[in-house]
């Protein structure tokens, strides 16, 4: 059984500034460590990639250090070599100063079973929890932290680091989880306890909605900023599917393609109009959602606690009427009025637009300013 301890280094201190507008800390602390070399970067592995919640940002954790990097423009705003060793998991906050860090296995000092919370203001390491099995996951929101291991979830308060909830999983060596991020909703979403199955919770409503997502094992999954609309792959890799988190309500389903293929990741966009899936294919899918949301909000604006209402429309005809003419539809079978009859690979979604990539190489998408997509490799 795993457990969960607070380690003896010292406490959170009272709440840092984590406003998602405040930029990194901009004068380098002692610990900065100045651009490598040419000679210099052939040694250095890189170990991992992620984007910050908006997606304006992304950390990548290498074998040396971890550096911070804006997306528009695109620059790198500032690395911090600890003098340890390297980072596995580097989860930023939007743009504050706080981070969660996970030590890679050649890391002298933070092991992977190790959570570091580093404000980087005072370049030190002001909380850290220890476990008996190693982290394959951390996600972050203003008020929780969320460690993820293979077999168990913890849920942190932000403030005071005390324990609020564990959840079990079923095997889950990727480390799937997501959270929501505007303040009045609070929405995790996991793998369960069996193949395919979702579990949705919603703390702040105290509900638990359980998902029948896919026959196969879940492969990737993300959640819109209110987490009122979840986006999954199994391990297939072939169909991508929406659903209402509020009523596990299945809005959408997409086809990437017919073969088996590795999802590296989802993203959904902030004006929930488009949909980005990348591929050991070695592409990028962009499916048009045929989601609308009402009640007022935007990115910009939270959503109300109750949530807006969810409209799925099936028929063409109805779908038609919805999509500007500015933008594209998802293509489908010549025979897809023939659904019901044939088989259901006929009356598929298919992406409207797509981009080829090195199949070599995980990468990972996102969706930038004015109907951008940014995508990060793992070759550096």
């Amino acid at each position: 059984m795993t457990s969960t301890t607070l380690s003896a280094s010292p406490p959170l201190l009272p709440r840092p500034s984590i406003e998602p507008t405040q930029p990194p800390v901009s004068n380098d602390p002692p610990s900065f460590t100045p651009i490598h070399d040419a000679s210099d970067i052939n040694q250095i592995e890189l170990l991992s990639v992620s984007w910050n919640q908006d997606y304006g940002c992304f950390a990548a954790g290498t074998s040396q250090d971890f550096r911070i990097y804006n997306c528009q423009p695109f620059k790198e705003t500032f690395r911090r070599n600890l003098k340890t060793g390297g980072f596995k998991i580097v989860e930023m906050l939007f743009r504050c100063n706080i981070l969660a860090l996970v030590g890679g296995e050649s890391n002298s000092h933070y092991p992977p079973n190790k959570v570091i919370i580093w404000d980087d203001h005072q370049s030190r390491c002001i909380g850290e929890f220890a476990f008996r099995s190693e982290v394959r996951a951390v996600k972050l929101r203003r008020d929780r932290i969320v460690v993820v291991l293979e077999h168990k979830i913890y849920v942190y308060g932000f403030m005071d680091l005390k324990l609020l909830h564990q959840i079990e999983t079923l095997a889950n060596p990727r480390g799937l989880c997501c959270l929501s991020h505007h303040s009045n909703t609070s929405v995790l979403a996991c793998p369960g306890l069996y193949r395919g199955l979702i579990r949705v919770e919603h703390f702040g409503l105290n509900i638990m909605k359980l998902i029948n997502a896919h026959d196969s094992h879940i492969a990737c999954l993300t959640l819109t900023l209110d987490g009122l609309l979840l986006a999954t792959a199994s391990t297939k890799g072939t169909l991508i599917r929406i659903f209402n988190t509020m009523d596990g309500t299945r809005l959408q389903e997409v086809r990437r393609g017919v073969d088996r293929a590795d999802i590296y990741s989802i993203a959904l966009s902030p004006n929930f109009q488009w949909l980005a899936v990348s591929s050991d294919k070695g592409t990028v899918h962009i499916f048009h959602l045929r989601v609308r949301v009402f009640g007022g909000h935007s990115s910009s604006q939270p959503s109300s606690v109750q949530g807006p209402a969810l409209l799925h429309q099936n028929s063409s005809t109805s779908l038609d009427a919805l999509i500007p003419p500015s933008t594209g539809a998802n293509p489908s079978s010549s025979l897809s009025f023939m659904r019901g009859v044939l088989p259901k690979y006929f009356s598929s979604e298919w992406s409207f637009a797509r981009f080829h990539l090195p199949e070599d190489t995980q990468f990972i998408a996102a969706f930038g300013s004015q109907n951008t997509v940014v995508v990060v490799g793992m070759n550096g």
